[in-house]
């Protein structure tokens, strides 16, 4: 009997093909959520879309270091995980550090950091004292509206720096799925 229903009427047979695939299509997820296990850098993170990779050289207190990003996209926001590799496990030199990132992310979009303090994850259980910013700005040529929600910690010769860069903020349960499933080893 359905059979019969779409042999009488071919247009019924495209405008349901056609209903079907937009449903298909509207049903496809925008996060794309993986867990990425990043030995070298001592953490796991769960990333929106299969990430990218990539690194810079910079200079901290006068010192030359590495930066090695980790970062996906998923509607029109970027999700990064930035790591810079001290020289040593130096209080001072970790704080010259985070503070040199906070002012950056937040100089980016032409806002001031005020960071506050959040706990971020050991993977063996536990929490180390981190600190978070919310920043909102103009960017680029076109002074494009952008937000930036960054997170930041120090642990032993490595500082983090968690980000979410978009024009306007992910939902809330997306940006929690990022930031809660970084854990540091």
């Amino acid at each position: 009997m359905t059979f019969s229903f779409f042999r009488r009427n071919p247009l019924r047979v495209a405008l349901c093909a056609s209903v079907a695939c937009g449903a298909l299509l509207a049903c496809t997820p925008a996060y794309d959520w993986r867990t990425i296990m990043n030995n070298d850098d001592g953490y796991e993170v769960t990333l929106p879309a299969k990430p990218h990779e990539a690194e810079r050289k910079i200079e901290i207190a006068g010192q030359p270091m590495t930066m090695r990003m980790q970062s996906a996209e998923a509607n029109d926001a970027v999700f990064a995980v930035g790591t810079v590799v001290l020289p040593s496990a130096d209080p001072a030199l970790q704080r010259a550090t985070l503070d040199y990132l906070q002012q950056g992310l937040a100089r980016n979009v032409n806002a001031q950091a005020d960071a506050r303090a959040t706990q971020i994850d050991l993977a063996a259980g536990g929490k180390v004292l981190g600190s978070e910013i919310l920043v909102e700005g103009k960017s680029g040529e076109k002074r494009e509206a952008r937000t930036i929600h960054a997170r930041f910690v120090a642990k032993g010769t490595h500082v983090y720096q968690l980000a979410i860069v978009s024009d306007k903020a992910p939902p809330a349960d997306q940006a929690d799925q990022f930031f809660t499933s970084f854990k540091l080893f």
